[in-house]
Protein backbone atom coordinates (compact mmCIF):
# COMPACT_ATOMS: atom_id res chain seq x y z
CA UNK A 1 0.00 0.00 0.00
CA UNK A 2 2.78 2.11 0.68
CA UNK A 3 4.57 1.59 -2.59
CA UNK A 4 0.91 2.59 -4.15
CA UNK A 5 0.84 5.71 -2.54
CA UNK A 6 4.25 6.59 -3.23
CA UNK A 7 4.22 5.26 -7.05
CA UNK A 8 1.30 7.59 -7.08
CA UNK A 9 3.10 11.01 -5.52
CA UNK A 10 5.62 10.53 -8.76
CA UNK A 11 2.91 9.98 -11.02
CA UNK A 12 1.11 12.95 -9.78
CA UNK A 13 4.70 14.75 -10.18
CA UNK A 14 5.99 14.15 -13.03
CA UNK A 15 1.95 13.62 -15.24
CA UNK A 16 1.24 16.54 -13.15
CA UNK A 17 4.18 18.91 -14.12
CA UNK A 18 3.00 17.74 -17.67
CA UNK A 19 -0.51 18.70 -17.45
CA UNK A 20 0.52 22.06 -15.95
CA UNK A 21 2.52 22.95 -18.80
CA UNK A 22 -0.18 21.77 -21.29
CA UNK A 23 -2.70 24.31 -19.51
CA UNK A 24 0.30 27.07 -19.58
CA UNK A 25 0.29 26.42 -23.71
CA UNK A 26 -3.55 26.49 -23.93
CA UNK A 27 -4.23 29.30 -21.96
CA UNK A 28 -1.44 30.82 -24.52
CA UNK A 29 -2.57 29.76 -27.24
CA UNK A 30 -6.18 29.09 -27.57
CA UNK A 31 -7.37 31.60 -24.26
CA UNK A 32 -7.98 28.53 -22.44
CA UNK A 33 -6.72 27.15 -19.22
CA UNK A 34 -7.17 23.78 -17.81
CA UNK A 35 -8.18 25.02 -13.79
CA UNK A 36 -9.18 21.96 -11.85
CA UNK A 37 -6.66 19.99 -10.28
CA UNK A 38 -7.95 16.40 -12.03
CA UNK A 39 -8.41 17.41 -14.98
CA UNK A 40 -4.51 19.04 -15.06
CA UNK A 41 -3.56 15.37 -14.20
CA UNK A 42 -5.43 13.66 -17.01
CA UNK A 43 -4.19 15.95 -19.19
CA UNK A 44 -0.74 14.98 -18.13
CA UNK A 45 -1.73 11.14 -17.96
CA UNK A 46 -2.13 11.38 -21.72
CA UNK A 47 1.07 13.52 -22.61
CA UNK A 48 3.20 10.97 -20.74
CA UNK A 49 1.22 7.98 -22.50
CA UNK A 50 2.35 9.64 -25.75
CA UNK A 51 5.48 10.21 -24.07
CA UNK A 52 6.07 6.23 -23.33
CA UNK A 53 4.31 5.08 -26.37
CA UNK A 54 7.44 7.63 -28.44
CA UNK A 55 10.10 6.62 -26.97
CA UNK A 56 9.42 3.04 -26.75
CA UNK A 57 9.74 2.81 -30.33
CA UNK A 58 13.83 3.68 -30.33
CA UNK A 59 14.59 2.32 -26.62
CA UNK A 60 13.30 0.26 -23.45
CA UNK A 61 10.92 2.02 -21.41
CA UNK A 62 12.47 1.68 -18.08
CA UNK A 63 14.95 4.03 -15.68
CA UNK A 64 16.31 6.20 -19.16
CA UNK A 65 12.47 7.03 -19.79
CA UNK A 66 12.06 7.98 -15.86
CA UNK A 67 15.57 9.88 -15.43
CA UNK A 68 14.45 11.98 -18.58
CA UNK A 69 11.11 12.83 -17.61
CA UNK A 70 11.82 13.69 -13.80
CA UNK A 71 14.60 15.73 -15.20
CA UNK A 72 11.99 17.61 -17.47
CA UNK A 73 9.41 17.89 -14.54
CA UNK A 74 11.97 19.20 -12.22
CA UNK A 75 12.90 21.67 -15.37
CA UNK A 76 9.63 22.66 -15.66
CA UNK A 77 8.59 23.50 -11.65
CA UNK A 78 11.53 24.78 -11.22
CA UNK A 79 10.54 28.25 -14.14
CA UNK A 80 6.88 27.55 -13.36
CA UNK A 81 7.44 27.60 -9.52
CA UNK A 82 6.03 30.94 -8.94
CA UNK A 83 2.66 30.33 -11.09
CA UNK A 84 2.20 27.00 -9.86
CA UNK A 85 2.34 27.82 -6.44
CA UNK A 86 -0.40 30.58 -6.70
CA UNK A 87 -2.66 28.09 -8.27
CA UNK A 88 -2.20 25.95 -5.67
CA UNK A 89 -2.62 28.51 -2.63
CA UNK A 90 -5.95 29.57 -4.07
CA UNK A 91 -7.27 25.73 -4.52
CA UNK A 92 -6.41 25.72 -0.94
CA UNK A 93 -8.95 28.84 -0.43
CA UNK A 94 -11.06 26.95 -2.46
CA UNK A 95 -11.48 23.94 -0.91
CA UNK A 96 -13.73 23.08 2.25
CA UNK A 97 -12.96 20.76 5.23
CA UNK A 98 -15.46 18.30 3.82
CA UNK A 99 -14.24 18.38 0.98
CA UNK A 100 -10.41 17.41 1.77
CA UNK A 101 -11.12 14.60 4.23
CA UNK A 102 -13.29 13.05 1.25
CA UNK A 103 -10.41 13.00 -0.60
CA UNK A 104 -7.89 11.75 1.79
CA UNK A 105 -10.52 9.08 2.34
CA UNK A 106 -10.78 7.85 -1.45
CA UNK A 107 -7.05 8.13 -2.01
CA UNK A 108 -6.70 5.71 1.41
CA UNK A 109 -9.75 3.36 -0.07
CA UNK A 110 -8.39 3.23 -3.38
CA UNK A 111 -4.77 2.97 -2.43
CA UNK A 112 -5.84 0.04 -0.25
CA UNK A 113 -7.72 -1.87 -2.99
CA UNK A 114 -4.80 -1.41 -5.31
CA UNK A 115 -2.40 -3.15 -3.15
CA UNK A 116 -4.30 -6.42 -3.58
CA UNK A 117 -7.11 -8.03 -4.72
CA UNK A 118 -8.14 -9.90 -7.86
CA UNK A 119 -5.73 -10.23 -10.34
CA UNK A 120 -7.69 -10.21 -13.96
CA UNK A 121 -7.31 -13.97 -15.47
CA UNK A 122 -5.90 -11.64 -18.65
CA UNK A 123 -3.51 -9.93 -17.15
CA UNK A 124 -1.30 -12.91 -16.59
CA UNK A 125 -2.62 -14.51 -19.31
CA UNK A 126 -0.63 -11.74 -21.58
CA UNK A 127 -1.50 -7.89 -19.74
CA UNK A 128 1.80 -8.64 -17.52
CA UNK A 129 3.59 -9.68 -20.46
CA UNK A 130 2.85 -7.15 -23.03
CA UNK A 131 4.19 -4.44 -20.45
CA UNK A 132 7.39 -6.74 -19.42
CA UNK A 133 8.21 -6.29 -23.47
CA UNK A 134 8.01 -2.81 -23.46
CA UNK A 135 9.93 -2.65 -20.17
CA UNK A 136 12.77 -4.84 -21.54
CA UNK A 137 12.80 -3.72 -25.48
CA UNK A 138 10.17 -1.05 -26.35
CA UNK A 139 8.61 -2.63 -29.34
CA UNK A 140 9.35 -5.54 -31.43
CA UNK A 141 8.84 -6.12 -35.15
CA UNK A 142 6.20 -8.70 -35.41
CA UNK A 143 6.04 -9.57 -31.85
CA UNK A 144 2.29 -10.49 -32.37
CA UNK A 145 3.61 -13.86 -34.40
CA UNK A 146 4.53 -14.97 -31.19
CA UNK A 147 1.03 -14.75 -29.75
CA UNK A 148 -2.18 -12.85 -30.99
CA UNK A 149 -2.81 -11.34 -28.06
CA UNK A 150 0.32 -9.35 -28.08
CA UNK A 151 -0.82 -7.11 -30.88
CA UNK A 152 -3.53 -6.14 -28.96
CA UNK A 153 -2.03 -2.55 -28.39
CA UNK A 154 -3.42 -0.68 -25.59
CA UNK A 155 -1.56 2.49 -24.92
CA UNK A 156 -2.19 1.93 -21.46
CA UNK A 157 0.45 -1.17 -21.39
CA UNK A 158 3.13 1.63 -22.56
CA UNK A 159 1.87 4.14 -19.58
CA UNK A 160 2.04 0.63 -17.26
CA UNK A 161 5.66 -0.40 -18.16
CA UNK A 162 6.71 3.44 -17.76
CA UNK A 163 5.81 3.89 -14.28
CA UNK A 164 5.74 0.36 -13.45
CA UNK A 165 9.20 1.38 -11.64
CA UNK A 166 10.59 -2.23 -11.83
CA UNK A 167 14.86 -0.94 -11.86
CA UNK A 168 13.94 1.04 -8.77
CA UNK A 169 11.76 -1.80 -6.69
CA UNK A 170 12.91 -4.87 -8.30
CA UNK A 171 9.21 -5.53 -8.60
CA UNK A 172 6.76 -4.33 -11.85
CA UNK A 173 3.92 -2.55 -9.64
CA UNK A 174 0.59 -1.85 -11.65
CA UNK A 175 -1.15 1.47 -9.54
CA UNK A 176 -2.13 3.17 -12.78
CA UNK A 177 -5.25 1.78 -13.05
CA UNK A 178 -5.66 2.79 -9.72
CA UNK A 179 -5.30 6.39 -9.98
CA UNK A 180 -7.24 6.26 -12.82
CA UNK A 181 -10.22 5.08 -10.45
CA UNK A 182 -9.63 7.45 -7.97
CA UNK A 183 -9.57 10.46 -10.54
CA UNK A 184 -13.03 9.49 -11.72
CA UNK A 185 -13.99 8.55 -7.88
CA UNK A 186 -13.29 12.10 -7.17
CA UNK A 187 -15.36 13.35 -10.13
CA UNK A 188 -17.85 11.29 -8.73
CA UNK A 189 -18.12 12.49 -5.56
CA UNK A 190 -19.24 16.05 -6.92
CA UNK A 191 -22.42 14.31 -6.55
CA UNK A 192 -22.41 15.77 -2.62
CA UNK A 193 -22.52 19.51 -4.22
CA UNK A 194 -25.93 18.62 -5.02
CA UNK A 195 -27.01 19.00 -1.51
CA UNK A 196 -25.96 22.76 -1.62
CA UNK A 197 -27.42 23.89 -4.99
CA UNK A 198 -30.56 21.74 -4.07
CA UNK A 199 -31.26 21.01 -7.75
CA UNK A 200 -29.71 18.18 -10.38
CA UNK A 201 -27.68 18.86 -13.24
CA UNK A 202 -27.72 16.15 -16.19
CA UNK A 203 -23.75 15.50 -15.15
CA UNK A 204 -25.07 14.16 -12.01
CA UNK A 205 -26.82 11.24 -14.01
CA UNK A 206 -23.66 10.46 -15.48
CA UNK A 207 -21.75 10.69 -12.18
CA UNK A 208 -24.20 8.14 -10.54
CA UNK A 209 -23.31 6.07 -13.56
CA UNK A 210 -19.73 5.88 -12.23
CA UNK A 211 -20.26 5.83 -8.72
CA UNK A 212 -21.91 1.89 -9.44
CA UNK A 213 -19.45 1.37 -11.60
CA UNK A 214 -16.07 2.07 -9.11
CA UNK A 215 -17.93 -0.13 -6.77
CA UNK A 216 -17.98 -3.26 -9.49
CA UNK A 217 -14.59 -2.97 -9.83
CA UNK A 218 -12.62 -1.99 -6.57
CA UNK A 219 -12.45 -5.48 -5.88
CA UNK A 220 -10.42 -6.11 -8.86
CA UNK A 221 -8.28 -2.70 -10.04
CA UNK A 222 -5.13 -4.21 -9.21
CA UNK A 223 -4.90 -5.43 -12.23
CA UNK A 224 -3.26 -4.03 -15.07
CA UNK A 225 -6.53 -4.56 -17.15
CA UNK A 226 -7.11 -2.17 -20.05
CA UNK A 227 -10.70 -2.52 -20.07
CA UNK A 228 -11.15 -1.00 -16.49
CA UNK A 229 -8.82 2.02 -17.75
CA UNK A 230 -11.25 2.79 -21.32
CA UNK A 231 -14.40 2.33 -19.28
CA UNK A 232 -13.08 5.14 -16.52
CA UNK A 233 -11.86 7.51 -19.23
CA UNK A 234 -14.77 7.01 -21.01
CA UNK A 235 -17.19 8.18 -17.71
CA UNK A 236 -14.60 10.83 -17.12
CA UNK A 237 -14.49 12.41 -20.58
CA UNK A 238 -18.73 12.46 -20.94
CA UNK A 239 -18.98 13.90 -17.12
CA UNK A 240 -16.59 16.57 -17.86
CA UNK A 241 -17.91 16.99 -21.72
CA UNK A 242 -21.99 17.52 -19.43
CA UNK A 243 -20.12 19.89 -16.93
CA UNK A 244 -18.41 22.22 -19.50
CA UNK A 245 -22.22 22.76 -21.19
CA UNK A 246 -23.82 23.29 -17.97
CA UNK A 247 -21.04 25.87 -16.51
CA UNK A 248 -21.77 27.61 -20.32
CA UNK A 249 -18.73 27.12 -21.75
CA UNK A 250 -18.66 29.91 -24.22
CA UNK A 251 -15.84 29.02 -26.23
CA UNK A 252 -15.11 26.05 -28.32
CA UNK A 253 -11.72 24.81 -26.39
CA UNK A 254 -13.02 22.37 -23.42
CA UNK A 255 -15.52 20.48 -26.16
CA UNK A 256 -12.58 20.69 -28.51
CA UNK A 257 -9.53 19.36 -26.14
CA UNK A 258 -12.11 16.94 -24.31
CA UNK A 259 -11.97 15.38 -28.02
CA UNK A 260 -8.69 15.32 -27.91
CA UNK A 261 -9.26 12.99 -24.98
CA UNK A 262 -11.51 11.04 -27.09
CA UNK A 263 -8.96 10.74 -29.26
CA UNK A 264 -6.74 9.11 -26.21
CA UNK A 265 -9.76 6.68 -25.23
CA UNK A 266 -9.59 5.50 -28.60
CA UNK A 267 -5.57 4.57 -28.51
CA UNK A 268 -6.56 2.68 -24.88
CA UNK A 269 -9.33 0.50 -26.55
CA UNK A 270 -11.10 0.47 -30.42
CA UNK A 271 -14.29 0.15 -29.38
CA UNK A 272 -13.94 4.36 -27.49
CA UNK A 273 -14.28 5.83 -31.51
CA UNK A 274 -17.71 6.36 -31.69
CA UNK A 275 -17.49 8.65 -28.87
CA UNK A 276 -15.61 10.76 -31.52
CA UNK A 277 -19.01 11.60 -32.69
CA UNK A 278 -18.82 14.40 -29.97
CA UNK A 279 -16.55 16.30 -32.35
CA UNK A 280 -19.60 17.30 -34.30
CA UNK A 281 -19.80 20.46 -31.41
CA UNK A 282 -16.53 21.75 -31.21
CA UNK A 283 -15.80 20.90 -35.10
CA UNK A 284 -19.60 22.93 -36.14
CA UNK A 285 -18.29 26.19 -34.09
CA UNK A 286 -14.88 26.55 -35.25
CA UNK A 287 -15.33 25.60 -39.17
CA UNK A 288 -18.27 28.39 -38.67
CA UNK A 289 -15.93 31.28 -37.14
CA UNK A 290 -13.46 30.30 -39.48
CA UNK A 291 -10.59 29.61 -36.93
CA UNK A 292 -8.55 27.54 -38.91
CA UNK A 293 -5.21 28.09 -37.18
CA UNK A 294 -6.90 26.49 -34.18
CA UNK A 295 -8.81 23.77 -35.99
CA UNK A 296 -4.99 22.86 -37.51
CA UNK A 297 -3.91 23.15 -33.70
CA UNK A 298 -6.90 20.15 -32.59
CA UNK A 299 -6.12 18.34 -35.83
CA UNK A 300 -2.20 17.85 -35.37
CA UNK A 301 -2.92 17.23 -31.42
CA UNK A 302 -5.22 14.19 -32.37
CA UNK A 303 -2.62 12.94 -34.42
CA UNK A 304 0.00 13.46 -31.90
CA UNK A 305 -1.99 11.36 -29.60
CA UNK A 306 -2.93 8.74 -32.03
CA UNK A 307 0.36 8.25 -34.24
CA UNK A 308 2.67 6.71 -31.59
CA UNK A 309 -0.34 4.09 -31.10
CA UNK A 310 -0.77 3.96 -34.62
CA UNK A 311 3.11 3.55 -35.11
CA UNK A 312 3.26 0.74 -32.30
CA UNK A 313 0.50 -1.48 -33.58
CA UNK A 314 2.11 -1.27 -37.17
CA UNK A 315 5.76 -2.29 -35.48
CA UNK A 316 3.82 -5.06 -33.23
CA UNK A 317 1.65 -6.32 -36.06
CA UNK A 318 2.02 -5.42 -39.37
CA UNK A 319 -1.12 -3.56 -39.61
CA UNK A 320 -2.03 -0.11 -38.66
CA UNK A 321 -5.42 -1.41 -36.89
CA UNK A 322 -5.73 -4.44 -35.39
CA UNK A 323 -7.33 -7.05 -35.82
CA UNK A 324 -8.73 -5.54 -38.96
CA UNK A 325 -6.91 -7.56 -41.76
CA UNK A 326 -9.16 -5.47 -44.31
CA UNK A 327 -6.49 -2.51 -43.67
CA UNK A 328 -3.81 -4.27 -45.08
CA UNK A 329 -1.49 -1.45 -46.60
CA UNK A 330 1.86 -2.13 -44.61
CA UNK A 331 4.54 -4.15 -46.98
CA UNK A 332 6.48 -4.94 -43.85
CA UNK A 333 7.74 -9.06 -43.74
CA UNK A 334 6.54 -8.93 -40.03
CA UNK A 335 3.10 -9.15 -40.23
CA UNK A 336 0.84 -11.08 -39.36
CA UNK A 337 -1.35 -13.50 -41.82
CA UNK A 338 -4.56 -12.40 -42.31
CA UNK A 339 -6.38 -15.19 -41.56
CA UNK A 340 -4.91 -15.25 -38.54
CA UNK A 341 -6.00 -11.58 -37.98
CA UNK A 342 -9.37 -12.34 -39.50
CA UNK A 343 -9.39 -15.43 -36.79
CA UNK A 344 -8.70 -13.65 -33.65
CA UNK A 345 -11.46 -10.85 -34.53
CA UNK A 346 -13.96 -13.58 -34.86
CA UNK A 347 -12.75 -15.12 -31.39
CA UNK A 348 -13.30 -12.15 -30.13
CA UNK A 349 -16.89 -11.44 -31.08
CA UNK A 350 -17.77 -15.11 -30.46
CA UNK A 351 -15.86 -14.84 -26.90
CA UNK A 352 -17.78 -11.91 -26.04
CA UNK A 353 -21.46 -13.41 -27.33
CA UNK A 354 -21.37 -16.39 -25.07
CA UNK A 355 -20.41 -19.10 -28.09
CA UNK A 356 -16.35 -19.80 -27.84
CA UNK A 357 -16.62 -21.05 -31.41
CA UNK A 358 -15.40 -18.82 -34.14
CA UNK A 359 -16.81 -20.87 -36.64
CA UNK A 360 -20.00 -19.11 -35.11
CA UNK A 361 -19.53 -15.62 -35.77
CA UNK A 362 -21.57 -15.57 -38.82
CA UNK A 363 -24.48 -16.26 -36.65
CA UNK A 364 -27.34 -13.72 -36.77
CA UNK A 365 -28.10 -11.21 -33.45
CA UNK A 366 -31.61 -13.54 -33.52
CA UNK A 367 -29.86 -16.86 -33.13
CA UNK A 368 -27.11 -15.57 -30.54
CA UNK A 369 -28.62 -12.93 -28.50
CA UNK A 370 -31.25 -14.72 -26.53
CA UNK A 371 -28.26 -17.44 -25.57
CA UNK A 372 -26.12 -14.36 -23.99
CA UNK A 373 -28.49 -12.80 -22.80
CA UNK A 374 -29.42 -15.25 -20.78
CA UNK A 375 -26.22 -16.64 -19.78
CA UNK A 376 -23.33 -13.61 -20.18
CA UNK A 377 -25.10 -11.33 -17.92
CA UNK A 378 -25.77 -10.82 -14.09
CA UNK A 379 -29.01 -9.83 -13.02
CA UNK A 380 -28.19 -6.37 -12.76
CA UNK A 381 -27.04 -6.88 -16.36
CA UNK A 382 -30.06 -7.79 -17.68
CA UNK A 383 -32.01 -5.15 -15.82
CA UNK A 384 -29.11 -2.54 -18.04
CA UNK A 385 -29.30 -3.37 -20.93
CA UNK A 386 -33.27 -3.52 -21.37
CA UNK A 387 -33.42 -0.32 -20.02
CA UNK A 388 -30.65 0.48 -22.96
CA UNK A 389 -32.48 -0.97 -25.81
CA UNK A 390 -35.61 0.78 -24.12
CA UNK A 391 -33.67 4.17 -24.10
CA UNK A 392 -32.20 3.53 -27.82
CA UNK A 393 -35.78 3.22 -29.29
CA UNK A 394 -37.00 5.93 -26.70
CA UNK A 395 -34.26 8.27 -28.01
CA UNK A 396 -35.33 7.55 -31.49
CA UNK A 397 -38.85 8.39 -30.76
CA UNK A 398 -37.98 11.70 -29.04
CA UNK A 399 -35.35 13.27 -30.92
CA UNK A 400 -37.60 14.79 -33.86
CA UNK A 401 -39.85 15.92 -31.41
CA UNK A 402 -36.67 18.33 -29.34
CA UNK A 403 -34.99 18.64 -32.32
CA UNK A 404 -37.44 20.43 -34.84
CA UNK A 405 -38.52 23.41 -32.81
CA UNK A 406 -35.67 25.83 -32.35
CA UNK A 407 -36.44 26.52 -28.63
CA UNK A 408 -36.05 22.84 -27.90
CA UNK A 409 -32.87 22.15 -30.33
CA UNK A 410 -31.28 25.09 -28.52
CA UNK A 411 -32.36 23.84 -24.89
CA UNK A 412 -31.74 19.63 -25.66
CA UNK A 413 -29.77 19.41 -28.60
CA UNK A 414 -26.14 19.31 -27.22
CA UNK A 415 -27.57 17.13 -24.81
CA UNK A 416 -29.05 14.48 -27.18
CA UNK A 417 -25.79 14.89 -29.14
CA UNK A 418 -23.88 13.23 -26.06
CA UNK A 419 -26.80 10.72 -25.46
CA UNK A 420 -25.95 9.56 -28.97
CA UNK A 421 -22.58 9.46 -28.99
CA UNK A 422 -22.88 6.92 -26.00
CA UNK A 423 -26.12 5.03 -27.54
CA UNK A 424 -24.16 4.66 -30.92
CA UNK A 425 -21.27 3.40 -28.64
CA UNK A 426 -23.76 0.89 -27.01
CA UNK A 427 -25.11 -0.12 -30.08
CA UNK A 428 -21.54 -0.98 -31.89
CA UNK A 429 -20.54 -3.21 -28.43
CA UNK A 430 -24.16 -5.19 -28.25
CA UNK A 431 -23.95 -5.91 -32.05
CA UNK A 432 -19.61 -6.78 -31.81
CA UNK A 433 -18.42 -8.36 -28.59
CA UNK A 434 -20.84 -7.48 -25.79
CA UNK A 435 -18.62 -9.12 -23.34
CA UNK A 436 -19.95 -6.64 -20.38
CA UNK A 437 -16.69 -5.51 -19.11
CA UNK A 438 -15.92 -4.35 -22.80
CA UNK A 439 -18.66 -1.71 -22.76
CA UNK A 440 -20.31 -1.59 -18.98
CA UNK A 441 -19.71 2.62 -19.52
CA UNK A 442 -22.06 2.25 -22.44
CA UNK A 443 -24.80 -0.20 -20.42
CA UNK A 444 -24.67 2.43 -17.83
CA UNK A 445 -24.21 5.66 -19.04
CA UNK A 446 -27.21 5.37 -21.91
CA UNK A 447 -30.02 4.66 -19.09
CA UNK A 448 -28.18 7.44 -17.05
CA UNK A 449 -28.36 10.21 -19.42
CA UNK A 450 -31.69 9.53 -21.21
CA UNK A 451 -33.07 9.24 -17.42
CA UNK A 452 -31.41 13.30 -17.08
CA UNK A 453 -32.86 14.47 -20.08
CA UNK A 454 -36.54 12.94 -19.25
CA UNK A 455 -35.82 14.56 -16.33
CA UNK A 456 -35.38 18.09 -17.61
CA UNK A 457 -38.48 17.45 -19.93
CA UNK A 458 -40.95 16.75 -16.85
CA UNK A 459 -39.44 20.01 -14.63
CA UNK A 460 -38.85 21.99 -17.18
CA UNK A 461 -34.89 21.83 -16.20
CA UNK A 462 -32.53 22.92 -18.98
CA UNK A 463 -29.73 19.85 -19.40
CA UNK A 464 -27.42 22.56 -18.44
CA UNK A 465 -28.52 22.89 -14.89
CA UNK A 466 -30.90 26.13 -15.33
CA UNK A 467 -34.55 26.69 -15.51
CA UNK A 468 -36.28 27.91 -18.80
CA UNK A 469 -36.15 31.15 -18.74
CA UNK A 470 -38.97 31.29 -21.07
CA UNK A 471 -41.63 28.70 -19.25
CA UNK A 472 -44.55 30.23 -21.38
CA UNK A 473 -42.87 29.27 -24.63
CA UNK A 474 -40.68 26.50 -23.82
CA UNK A 475 -43.35 24.77 -22.16
CA UNK A 476 -47.39 25.78 -21.77
CA UNK A 477 -47.16 28.80 -19.82
CA UNK A 478 -50.15 27.27 -17.22
CA UNK A 479 -49.27 28.07 -13.73
CA UNK A 480 -50.55 24.64 -12.37
CA UNK A 481 -48.02 22.71 -14.50
CA UNK A 482 -45.49 25.00 -13.93
CA UNK A 483 -46.12 24.36 -10.14
CA UNK A 484 -46.75 20.90 -10.60
CA UNK A 485 -43.10 20.93 -11.83
CA UNK A 486 -41.64 22.48 -9.75
CA UNK A 487 -42.96 20.05 -6.92
CA UNK A 488 -41.76 17.37 -8.88
CA UNK A 489 -38.05 18.51 -9.80
CA UNK A 490 -37.96 19.23 -5.52
CA UNK A 491 -39.67 15.24 -5.35
CA UNK A 492 -36.76 14.08 -7.11
CA UNK A 493 -34.08 16.15 -6.16
CA UNK A 494 -34.91 14.58 -2.44
CA UNK A 495 -35.27 11.13 -3.80
CA UNK A 496 -32.14 11.35 -5.95
CA UNK A 497 -30.27 12.32 -2.69
CA UNK A 498 -32.14 9.65 -0.78
CA UNK A 499 -30.76 7.60 -2.92
CA UNK A 500 -27.33 8.27 -3.38
CA UNK A 501 -27.16 7.96 0.44
CA UNK A 502 -28.79 4.38 0.43
CA UNK A 503 -26.57 3.35 -2.21
CA UNK A 504 -23.47 4.86 -0.28
CA UNK A 505 -24.25 3.06 2.92
CA UNK A 506 -25.11 -0.70 1.15
CA UNK A 507 -21.71 -0.61 -0.91
CA UNK A 508 -19.36 1.12 2.03
CA UNK A 509 -20.97 -1.89 3.71
CA UNK A 510 -19.43 -4.22 1.40
CA UNK A 511 -16.71 -2.18 1.05
CA UNK A 512 -15.95 -3.29 5.14
CA UNK A 513 -16.22 -6.25 4.40
CA UNK A 514 -13.94 -6.64 1.94
CA UNK A 515 -11.62 -4.81 4.20
CA UNK A 516 -12.35 -7.36 6.36
CA UNK A 517 -11.69 -9.77 4.29
CA UNK A 518 -8.01 -8.54 2.96
CA UNK A 519 -6.77 -7.19 6.15
CA UNK A 520 -5.11 -9.79 7.09
CA UNK A 521 -2.91 -9.92 3.33
CA UNK A 522 0.87 -8.82 3.89
CA UNK A 523 0.60 -5.61 1.33
CA UNK A 524 0.67 -3.07 3.52
CA UNK A 525 4.22 -1.85 2.80
CA UNK A 526 4.66 -3.51 -0.75
CA UNK A 527 1.92 -4.24 -3.58
CA UNK A 528 0.57 -7.72 -4.56
CA UNK A 529 2.84 -9.27 -7.01
CA UNK A 530 1.27 -10.74 -10.56
CA UNK A 531 0.59 -14.66 -10.12
CA UNK A 532 2.84 -17.32 -9.95
CA UNK A 533 2.75 -20.80 -12.05
CA UNK A 534 4.31 -23.92 -12.49
CA UNK A 535 6.18 -23.47 -15.77
CA UNK A 536 7.75 -25.57 -18.67
CA UNK A 537 10.50 -24.41 -20.66
CA UNK A 538 12.13 -25.01 -24.36
CA UNK A 539 14.89 -23.10 -26.36
CA UNK A 540 14.21 -21.56 -29.95
CA UNK A 541 17.28 -19.64 -31.52
CA UNK A 542 19.25 -19.43 -28.21
CA UNK A 543 16.58 -18.05 -26.38
CA UNK A 544 14.53 -19.87 -24.04
CA UNK A 545 11.14 -19.36 -23.79
CA UNK A 546 8.04 -20.67 -20.66
CA UNK A 547 5.14 -21.73 -20.91
CA UNK A 548 2.60 -23.60 -18.17
CA UNK A 549 2.37 -26.87 -17.46
CA UNK A 550 -0.99 -26.52 -17.37
CA UNK A 551 -3.59 -23.88 -18.38
CA UNK A 552 -2.94 -20.85 -20.66
CA UNK A 553 -1.37 -17.99 -17.64
CA UNK A 554 2.17 -17.56 -17.20
CA UNK A 555 2.35 -14.05 -14.95
CA UNK A 556 4.85 -12.04 -15.15
CA UNK A 557 8.56 -13.75 -13.39
CA UNK A 558 9.25 -15.63 -16.34
CA UNK A 559 10.47 -14.08 -19.56
CA UNK A 560 9.76 -14.49 -22.51
CA UNK A 561 6.55 -16.50 -22.02
CA UNK A 562 3.87 -18.04 -24.18
CA UNK A 563 0.68 -19.54 -23.48
CA UNK A 564 1.43 -22.58 -25.01
CA UNK A 565 4.77 -23.94 -26.56
CA UNK A 566 4.60 -22.69 -30.76
CA UNK A 567 7.35 -22.48 -33.23
CA UNK A 568 9.30 -19.53 -33.43
CA UNK A 569 10.55 -17.64 -36.25
CA UNK A 570 13.41 -14.81 -36.02
CA UNK A 571 13.74 -12.42 -38.28
CA UNK A 572 17.05 -12.26 -37.41
CA UNK A 573 19.99 -13.34 -34.79
CA UNK A 574 17.74 -12.67 -31.51
CA UNK A 575 14.38 -10.74 -30.15
CA UNK A 576 15.66 -7.65 -30.87
CA UNK A 577 14.85 -7.99 -34.34
CA UNK A 578 11.68 -9.56 -34.23
CA UNK A 579 9.55 -12.22 -35.61
CA UNK A 580 8.31 -13.76 -38.80
CA UNK A 581 4.62 -15.38 -38.85
CA UNK A 582 6.94 -18.98 -40.26
CA UNK A 583 9.38 -20.05 -43.34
Amino acid sequence: MIAVLLNWAYICFTAGACGFAFSFFAEKTLGYRIRRADSVLFAGLVIVTVYAQLFSLVYKVGLWANAALLLMGLLFYGTKRREIAAWWRNRQCAGFRAKRILTLALVLIWAYCTSRGYMHYDSDLYHAQSIRWIEEYGVVKGLGNIHVRFAYNSSFFALSALYSMKFLTGQSLHAVNGLIALLLSLEASRLIEIRGRKRILLSDFARLGAFYYLTVIYREITAPASDYAIMCVVFYLVIKWLDSLESDAADAAPFALLCVGGVFAVSLKLTAGLLLLLTVKPAARLIREKRWREIALYLCMGLLVLLPWMARTAVISGYLLYPFPALDVLPVDWKLPAAAAALDAAEIKTWGRGLNNAALVKLGIGQWLPGWFRTMLPAMGKLLVLADVFCTAAAALLAPYLLTDRRRRAAYGDALLVLAGVLASYLFWQLSAPLLRYGYAYVLLAPALAAGILYGLLTGAMPGGGEATDRKRLLTGRQKLSACRQKLSAGAYVCMAAAIAVFTLVKAASLAGYVSETAGSPYYLRQEDYGEYALSAYEAGGVTFYYPESGDRVGYAAFPALPRRVEIYFRGDGIADGFWAGE
